[in-house]
Protein backbone atom coordinates (compact mmCIF):
# COMPACT_ATOMS: atom_id res chain seq x y z
CA UNK A 1 0.00 0.00 0.00
CA UNK A 2 1.10 3.44 -0.52
CA UNK A 3 -0.61 6.60 0.95
CA UNK A 4 -1.05 10.04 0.21
CA UNK A 5 1.44 11.64 2.77
CA UNK A 6 3.90 8.85 0.90
CA UNK A 7 2.95 10.15 -2.39
CA UNK A 8 2.90 14.06 -1.30
CA UNK A 9 6.38 13.23 0.73
CA UNK A 10 8.27 11.57 -2.21
CA UNK A 11 7.38 13.65 -4.69
CA UNK A 12 8.67 16.54 -2.84
CA UNK A 13 11.72 14.96 -1.82
CA UNK A 14 12.69 14.38 -5.58
CA UNK A 15 12.03 18.01 -6.22
CA UNK A 16 8.82 17.22 -8.43
CA UNK A 17 6.13 19.05 -9.12
CA UNK A 18 2.46 17.82 -9.59
CA UNK A 19 2.96 17.37 -13.17
CA UNK A 20 6.27 15.80 -13.00
CA UNK A 21 5.39 12.23 -10.98
CA UNK A 22 1.83 12.29 -13.31
CA UNK A 23 4.48 12.01 -16.66
CA UNK A 24 6.99 9.91 -15.47
CA UNK A 25 3.66 7.89 -13.85
CA UNK A 26 1.62 8.42 -17.17
CA UNK A 27 -1.12 9.73 -15.35
CA UNK A 28 -3.28 12.81 -15.23
CA UNK A 29 -2.18 15.20 -12.99
CA UNK A 30 -5.40 15.20 -11.76
CA UNK A 31 -4.85 11.84 -10.71
CA UNK A 32 -1.98 13.04 -8.42
CA UNK A 33 -3.69 15.59 -6.88
CA UNK A 34 -6.63 13.19 -5.48
CA UNK A 35 -4.15 10.58 -4.45
CA UNK A 36 -1.80 13.72 -2.01
CA UNK A 37 -5.59 14.90 -0.68
CA UNK A 38 -6.16 12.75 1.86
CA UNK A 39 -3.30 11.14 4.39
CA UNK A 40 -4.42 7.50 3.88
CA UNK A 41 -5.45 5.37 1.11
CA UNK A 42 -5.86 7.61 -1.95
CA UNK A 43 -8.99 7.16 -3.43
CA UNK A 44 -7.68 6.50 -6.94
CA UNK A 45 -7.21 2.55 -8.71
CA UNK A 46 -4.60 0.09 -7.42
CA UNK A 47 -3.39 0.08 -11.25
CA UNK A 48 -2.92 4.27 -11.03
CA UNK A 49 -1.61 3.25 -7.81
CA UNK A 50 1.09 0.95 -9.37
CA UNK A 51 1.94 3.73 -11.90
CA UNK A 52 2.49 5.83 -9.41
CA UNK A 53 4.79 3.89 -6.89
CA UNK A 54 7.02 2.47 -9.99
CA UNK A 55 7.44 6.04 -11.01
CA UNK A 56 8.87 7.14 -7.95
CA UNK A 57 11.05 4.15 -7.96
CA UNK A 58 12.21 4.40 -10.82
CA UNK A 59 13.34 7.86 -9.56
CA UNK A 60 15.40 6.30 -7.10
CA UNK A 61 12.95 5.83 -4.11
CA UNK A 62 12.26 3.01 -1.97
CA UNK A 63 9.26 2.31 0.19
CA UNK A 64 9.61 0.07 3.71
CA UNK A 65 6.53 -1.28 5.49
CA UNK A 66 6.63 1.48 7.90
CA UNK A 67 5.51 4.99 6.50
CA UNK A 68 9.19 6.12 5.77
CA UNK A 69 10.65 6.92 2.67
CA UNK A 70 14.15 6.41 1.85
CA UNK A 71 16.24 7.21 -1.01
CA UNK A 72 17.44 4.21 -2.82
CA UNK A 73 20.56 5.81 -4.30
Amino acid sequence: MITGTQIRHARKLLGWERYKLAQRAKVHSSIIERAESVPGEPPITNYQKAFIREALRAAGLEFTNSVKLRSAR
